[in-house]
C-alpha cells in the first residue's frame, strides 16, 4: 500500500510557472503614492528578482546553479498520502500532503530565500535584510544567506521573537543577527516604539525596518511574501506536486492551504491553474486576522512604514496590529495581489479558523499520522473535515491536494502553553 510519492531530483523541474499571463483580468499594478517607493524598490531589491517581479514569461528557467541549491536544501519533497486521516473522518476521500516540512528549513520558505540569497549575491553585496513573523521565513533566509556567504539582518516581529525563541537560536546557529521588531537599529523603528500599541510588532513594521536598513547599508532586500516574484519561486513546489500526481494518474478536486501573505497557498496552487478546470481552490487564514474573509479589495501599503509601493490586495490595514497569536506567520494585514485578484473573481474561496479549533487539529493529525504540523499549517487542516462531509453526503471519491507548509517541531513551546491553559482537550473522537 503505496503511502509516498517522490522525484528524483533529476525529475525536478527546472523552470518556475508564471501565472501573471494566465490571470482571467491584467493584475492591477504598483501604485507610488509617495513618488519615492518604486526608486527605493530597485535600490533593495536585486535586480534580478525584479525583472522576474514585473516578467510575462510564463515559464523562467532557473539556472543549474539554483537547482544545485535546491538539491541541497532538500529539494524535491515527497507528498504523502495521509491514510489514517482518512479513515478516521470515514470518508470517499484521499488526502495528498506535499511535505515542504521535510526541507532543510522545515518549511515552504526556503523555495524563495534561497534564490533571493543567490540573485543578491550575483549583486556583489555581502548584506541581505528580511522580516519574519513566526520565524520560517528568517529561518529560510538565514540559511540560504550561509549557503551564498552571506551575512542576514532579520527583524521578527516582536510578540514572535519572545515566543518562538528556538527559532531566533536556529538563525543564529546559522550565522545570522536577529532583532526583535520594532527594534531601536532603525528610526522608524525608534519612532514606533515610542507607542505602547507597537510593542508586539506586526510584519508590516518589519518590513519598514528591513527596507530601511538595507537602503542605509548597501544590502539587499529579500522579500518573503506577497509579491510576485516571491510566489514564482515557491511554485516549484506546485510544480513538483503536478508531476508527482500526473506520474500516478491523479487529479486532485480540492488543492487547500492556509495564507499568511499567500505565497506558500500560490506556489502549490497555481500551477494547476490553467490547465485543470474542475479543481476547486480553498484557502485557509486565521480568524484572529481575517483579512481573507472580512478583509477590503483596494490598494494598500504593504508596510507599516509606507516605504514600498502600495498593492491592489485584500488588506485590513497596513496600520493593524494583529493579536499576539502563536500562529505568527498568519499575522500580516494583506493578501497576496495575484491571490486576491483570484479571490475577487469567486476562483479561489476563503475559510478562517480560531486558534483553539485549529490546535485541536494539529493534535488529532499528530496522533493519527506522526507529523506534528506547524500552527500555521494546521489552519487548512479542518478544510478536509468540510470536504469529508461532502464526499460522504454525495458518496461519491474527493481527492484533497494540501500544501503541508512546515513542521511543528518549533512550536512545542506553543503547543505547551495551550495545554498549559487547558485550552486543547483531546476528545479522542
Amino acid at each position: 500500500m503505496n503511502t509516498r510519492i517522490d522525484l528524483s531530483q533529476d525529475e525536478m523541474p527546472d523552470f518556475w510557472y508564471n501565472i501573471l499571463p494566465d490571470l482571467p483580468e491584467e493584475l492591477p499594478p504598483p501604485k507610488d503614492d509617495t513618488g519615492k517607493s518604486l526608486e527605493i524598490m530597485k535600490k533593495v531589491i536585486p535586480g534580478k528578482v525584479l525583472e522576474h517581479e514585473f516578467t510575462s514569461e510564463r515559464r523562467p528557467k532557473m539556472p543549474d546553479e539554483l537547482r544545485e541549491l535546491y538539491f541541497q536544501v532538500g529539494r524535491p519533497t515527497p507528498i504523502i498520502r495521509a491514510r489514517r486521516l482518512e479513515k478516521y473522518f470515514d470518508s470517499p476521500i484521499e488526502i495528498y500532503m506535499k511535505m515542504e516540512g521535510y526541507t532543510f528549513s522545515g518549511s515552504h520558505k526556503i523555495n524563495s530565500a534561497i534564490v533571493q540569497a543567490f540573485y543578491s549575491k550575483q549583486e556583489n553585496v555581502s548584506l541581505i535584510t528580511t522580516e519574519t513573523g513566526a520565524g520560517q521565513w528568517g529561518i529560510a533566509v538565514a540559511l540560504a544567506s550561509a549557503l551564498n556567504d552571506l551575512k542576514a539582518k532579520i527583524f521578527m516581529v516582536g510578540a514572535s521573537y519572545y515566543q518562538k525563541t528556538y527559532r531566533v537560536t536556529m538563525m543564529k546557529m546559522l550565522g545570522s543577527d536577529v532583532y526583535a521588531s520594532p527594534s531601536a537599529l532603525t528610526k522608524i523603528g525608534r519612532k514606533l516604539m515610542r507607542n505602547e500599541k507597537n510593542r508586539n510588532g506586526s510584519l508590516g513594521i518589519a518590513i519598514s525596518e528591513a527596507v530601511e536598513y538595507a537602503l542605509e547599508n548597501n544590502g539587499r532586500y529579500n522579500v518573503g511574501s506577497v509579491v510576485n516574484a516571491d510566489i514564482l519561486y515557491k511554485t516549484i513546489a506546485g510544480l513538483e506536486a503536478r508531476k508527482q500526481l500526473e506520474i500516478n494518474g491523479i487529479e486532485p478536486d480540492y488543492i487547500i492551504g492556509v495564507v499568511g501573505g499567500g505565497s506558500n497557498y500560490s506556489g502549490l496552487a497555481f500551477p494547476f491553474y490553467k490547465d485543470y478546470k474542475n479543481i476547486q481552490f480553498i484557502a485557509a487564514g486565521s480568524s484572529e486576522v481575517p483579512k481573507m474573509t472580512k478583509g477590503i479589495y483596494k490598494y494598500d501599503y504593504p508596510d507599516t512604514g509606507k516605504i514600498l509601493p502600495m498593492l491592489k490586495m485584500y488588506t485590513i490595514g497596513y496600520d493593524f496590529i494583529p493579536p499576539p497569536i502563536y500562529s505568527g506567520g498568519l499575522r500580516y494585514h494583506g493578501v497576496a495581489p495575484t491571490l486576491s485578484l483570484l479571490m475577487k473573481k469567486g476562483i479561489v474561496q476563503a475559510r478562517d479558523y480560531d486558534q483553539e479549533t485549529i490546535f485541536k487539529y494539529a493534535e488529532l493529525y499528530s496522533r493519527l499520522e506522526g507529523y506534528i504540523p506547524a500552527p500555521e499549517t494546521s489552519h487548512a487542516l479542518p478544510i478536509i473535515k468540510e470536504i469529508a462531509d461532502i464526499a460522504k453526503k454525495e458518496k461519491k471519491k474527493k481527492r484533497i491536494l494540501m500544501s503541508f507548509s512546515g513542521h511543528g517541531l518549533l512550536d512545542l513551546g506553543s503547543y505547551s502553553k495551550m495545554y498549559e491553559n487547558n485550552e486543547v482537550p483531546y476528545s479522542g473522537s
